[in-house]
C-alpha cells in the first residue's frame, strides 16, 4: 500500500532522515519504533506533505504522492492520528467525527464499526470533545481518521498518557482493523509491550536511519528492547 524509497528530509544544515526506503502492506501492522529526537515524526510529517521532501519518493497504492498537498494524500486515503491527538474541544464528538467524512460527498453517515470498536463514543456522542478524558479522546482520535475509510493508517504515539484499560481497547481496535485486510497499518510508538504485540513487522530508527528491521515474531530474539534501551 505504502512504498518509500530512499527518502531524505533536512531542515535548515540539518540532515533529519537519511535514505530511508520501506513499505507498508495492506493487512499488517508496521512498527516503527525508536526514542524521541530520532526522526519518527519528521518521517510521519514527511509522509503526510506536512514537510517537503528533500529527495526520494512516496508511493501510495501505485500513485506517486511525493509532491502531494496533505488534502490530496487524505482523499488518496491515508488517515492520520497525531501525537497529541489534536481533536476539536469545542465540538461535539459527533462534530468531531463528521470532520473526518469531510472529504466524502454528500451527508455521509458515520461508519457504525467507530461505535463498534469504541462504544464510549456513542455514549458520548453529544458531549463536546474537550470534556472527554485523554483516553476517550484517543478513541476519538482514531475513530475521526477512520471515519473516511482509509487504505492506510497513520498512528503516532497512540499510547501517550492513556489508561492501561483503554490502551487495551485500542490494541483490540488496531488488531481488528489488521485483520479485516482493508488496510494498511504504520504504528509509531515508544511503548515496546504494546509495538511488539501488533506489529507484523518492525522498523526501529536511531538518528535518521533504520538500524533494524525484520518481523515482528522475531522482536524478542533480536534484541529490539535492549537496543531501544541503548
Amino acid at each position: 500500500m505504502l512504498s518509500v524509497d530512499n527518502l531524505h528530509q533536512a531542515y535548515g544544515g540539518s540532515h533529519i532522515l537519511r535514505g530511508l526506503s520501506f513499505e507498508v502492506e495492506t493487512g499488517k501492522v508496521t512498527t516503527l519504533l525508536g526514542r524521541n529526537g530520532v526522526g519518527k515524526t519528521t518521517l510521519l510529517k514527511s509522509l503526510m506533505g506536512l514537510v517537503k521532501t528533500k529527495s526520494g519518493s512516496i508511493t501510495l497504492n501505485g500513485q506517486d504522492i511525493t509532491h502531494a498537498p496533505p488534502h490530496l494524500r487524505v482523499a488518496a486515503g491515508i488517515g492520520y492520528v497525531p501525537q497529541g491527538r489534536e481533536i476539536f474541544p469545542r465540538l461535539t464528538v459527533e462534530e468531531n467525527l463528521l470532520m473526518g467524512l469531510a472529504t466524502k460527498p454528500g451527508k455521509t453517515p458515520i461508519p457504525p464499526r467507530i461505535f463498534e470498536m469504541f462504544p464510549v463514543l456513542k455514549q458520548m456522542l453529544h458531549r463536546r470533545g474537550g470534556d472527554l478524558s485523554g483516553g476517550q479522546q484517543q478513541q476519538l482520535a482514531i475513530g475521526r481518521a477512520l471515519a473516511m475509510g482509509p487504505k492506510l493508517l497513520i498512528l503516532d504515539e497512540p499510547t501517550e498518557g492513556i489508561q492501561p484499560s483503554i490502551i487495551k481497547d485500542i490494541e483490540r481496535a488496531i488488531r481488528m482493523l489488521a485483520q479485516t485486510g482493508e488496510m494498511a497499518i504504520l504504528l509509531v510508538e515508544q511503548y515496546y509491550d504494546f509495538a511488539e504485540s501488533l506489529a507484523d513487522q518492525y522498523l526501529l530508527m536511531e538518528r535518521g536511519e533504520f538500524i533494524m528491521r525484520g518481523k515482528g515474531a522475531n522482536m524478542p530474539q533480536d534484541g529490539v528492547k535492549a537496543a531501544l534501551a541503548v
